[in-house]
């Protein structure tokens, strides 16, 4: 069920491409470019699907720039892929049939900060880092932290998710409110900043984890949370994956307010030490993270050793030094890139799938074996607390037979975790990448009404054609 690059999407008429390049040359100038350079770079090129650039890259700096741009590609059914970092893994800016690349990183005022609401409300460009520089004196933060510096509009559109996620959530419980550019050039407000609300269809949410797919995000409305008063973190070594995971289990199960709690098999520590200059235990490893009072995350600290102990786990060594923390967790953060180290050459194809908490040990035992059984490198890596964890396959695109094989695994992954009752991605998204399994998790009947919305909101399919839906 791998992905291919697509010539069955209907690619746009060339005069049409080329008339609405002209008039937005006209317009936007030197801020639209067609330079392969530049085009490359706004298609995807982080994993091993094929870069599939766009016509045209407009940098858009204002809402009502959007609209224009939305106007002239609908006017002349050219698609339209929005772009805000491209730290996406899924194909989600890719143009597999060409068209508009819209960046909107330039689109990155913080416009209020609602202290006392715990709110803030932002353009889609604003990064996740940036955010939180701008809010430190304030005493608040934005928890949602995929790893990635990320923008909040693209963190929305694919659903991001991070380590954080078992304690504060996913970006679909923290964004309140969109302003959407839609298929006619309308602006949509999506609902208010009331912390909640009866009144009709929940917009928000249907825009959330649409990757691009029904409209543009232009502005967000995102809760805020107090920066809590003490923070520790710490690490717990374990004898096997499947230790480690069990330990997860009962944490969760225990009621232990973790803030974070994340897997690396032996190998992703390896890479990390070496990649990060760290001096962690080379063996399966649980990284933790608790908020709370001083009292509250000693206590905490102290219940989840009792538990690790149960599993063969420790010893659980834990700080609450902020410097000592930041290294940590950037070591946790550069695991995609430290996994490059282990085999040079390779190509990462970072992929996710998430799981009922009650399943993730046997599917993480199952697959860890079976990476082995077919002689592959594919280090795991997890937010296991909300039972998420990554696979970074690592492939010598030269070996044909061995991407045969790591293909191959990663769709039994995928088929394992649907069959656990769980997803094809609890965070990537679905983009190219994951849009054949859409009918295994959901049903022919789920994906005819996924067709039917996306009909209704886009019914000349201009926005990000080829993502989300299997191509027909």
């Amino acid at each position: 069920m791998s992905y291919h690059p697509s010539n069955r999407l209907a690619r746009p008429d060339a005069a049409d491409v080329a008339a609405a390049i002209d008039i937005l040359r006209q317009r936007f100038g030197e801020r639209l470019s067609t330079g392969q350079a530049v085009r490359e770079q706004h298609a995807n090129t982080l994993t091993w699907l094929p870069n599939e650039p766009a016509d045209a890259v407009v940098f858009a700096e204002t809402e009502d720039e959007v609209v224009e741009v939305v106007r002239v590609a609908a006017r002349h059914h050219v698609p339209i892929i929005p772009f805000g970092t491209g730290t996406s893994l899924e194909g989600h800016v890719n143009a597999p049939v060409g068209g508009i690349s819209l960046d909107v990183s330039r689109m990155n005022a913080i416009k209020t900060v609602h202290a006392e609401d715990l709110d803030v409300v932002i353009e889609p460009g604003v990064t996740r880092k940036q955010l939180n520089d701008y809010l430190r004196d304030t005493g608040l933060f934005f928890p949602i932290d995929p790893g990635a510096d990320a923008s909040l509009g693209g963190m929305a559109a694919t659903r991001a998710s991070g380590t954080n996620a078992v304690r504060y959530g996913t970006m679909k419980d923290n964004v309140i409110s969109l302003r959407v550019v839609t298929a006619d050039g309308s602006v949509v407000q999506t609902a208010s900043r009331a912390k909640k609300s009866s009144a009709g269809y929940d917009l928000t949410r249907l825009f959330v984890g649409s990757e691009g797919t029904l409209g543009v995000i232009t502005e967000l409305t995102l809760r805020l949370q107090g920066i809590p008063e003490a923070i520790s973190a710490g690490i717990c070594p374990f004898p096997s994956v499947k230790a480690a995971a069990d330990a997860v289990i009962l944490t969760i199960q225990s009621g232990l307010p973790v803030a974070r709690i994340e897997l690396l098999d032996g190998l992703h520590v390896k890479a990390i030490n070496a990649y990060s200059k760290l001096t962690l235990p080379e063996q399966p490893l649980l990284m933790l993270e608790f908020h709370g009072t001083e009292a509250s995350v000693a206590e905490q600290a102290t219940r989840f050793g009792d538990i690790a102990a149960e599993y063969g786990g420790g010893p659980f060594t834990w700080t609450t030094r902020p410097e000592e923390r930041s290294k940590l967790w950037q070591g946790r953060h550069d695991a995609y890139w430290a996994a490059l180290g282990l085999r040079p050459g390779a190509r990462a194809f970072a992929t996710d799938v998430c799981v009922p908490i009650s399943r993730l040990a046997e599917c993480i035992a199952e697959t860890v074996d079976d990476v082995a059984a077919n002689g592959l490198v594919a280090p795991v890596v997890g937010h296991v607390g909300d039972g998420n964890f990554h696979l970074t396959a690592l492939v010598m695109m030269d070996d044909a037979d061995e991407v045969a094989r790591m293909e191959a695994m990663v769709d039994r992954l995928v088929l394992r975790a649907i069959a656990f009752g769980g997803t094809a991605t609890g965070e990537h998204g679905v983009g190219q990448g994951k849009a054949s399994y859409m009918a295994v998790e959901y049903g022919e009947a789920g994906v005819d009404l996924m067709r039917r919305i996306k009909q209704a909101f886009d019914p000349d399919n201009i926005f990000n054609p080829g993502k989300i839906l299997p191509i027909r």
